[in-house]
């Protein structure tokens, strides 16, 4: 089976391609935001035990997990060009996927509230790409395919004065 690649904090705001990067039968990353990817690629390499299958040492190298995300749509691109860097991305996603906190709410804990209104409409205008998606594990409170769907069609934002 081909499993496809698109992490939660991809699929959230649409950094992926449908018939492409998530063009699969599986997703086993799905539910994972992109933060916890390089943590886990990092946690693989620095640890391995006799009974786990696979070999020991880096598996995943590390110019793969210190290498800028990029959707490698066009020379030197990367996604931090239009996004905000992934520390701060998966904050204010999961606030507002996990959470279910307004824009408001995630300005007052300290973020820019552009930053959170343009992410914030990134993952409505997502959802059809979601929709699409491969199923996948479900590693966190709220995952996409289970726990937060909206329909494509709905013109609903958050009005809570954020």
């Amino acid at each position: 089976m081909l499993l496809t690649t698109g992490n939660k904090s991809e699929m959230a705001v649409g950094y992926c391609t449908i018939y492409g990067d998530m063009n699969g039968g599986y997703n086993p990353v799905k539910d994972m935001y992109k933060t916890r990817m390089f943590l886990t690629a990092r946690w693989r390499n620095a640890n391995h035990r006799p009974w786990m299958k696979g070999p020991a040492g880096e598996v995943i190298p590390a110019r793969i997990i210190e290498k800028p995300p990029s959707a490698e749509l066009r020379a030197n691109q990367r996604d931090d060009d239009s996004l905000p860097p992934y520390e701060v991305l998966d904050v204010i996603l999961e606030g507002l996927v996990e959470k279910e906190l307004s824009v408001a709410e995630i300005v007052a804990m300290g973020f820019d509230r552009d930053v959170v209104k343009k992410v914030e409409n990134l993952l409505y205008l997502a959802e059809y790409k979601r929709f699409q998606s491969a199923p996948g594990v479900r590693l966190t409170q709220k995952a996409f395919w289970l726990d937060r769907r909206y329909p494509i069609v709905n013109r609903w934002r958050d009005s809570s004065g954020g």
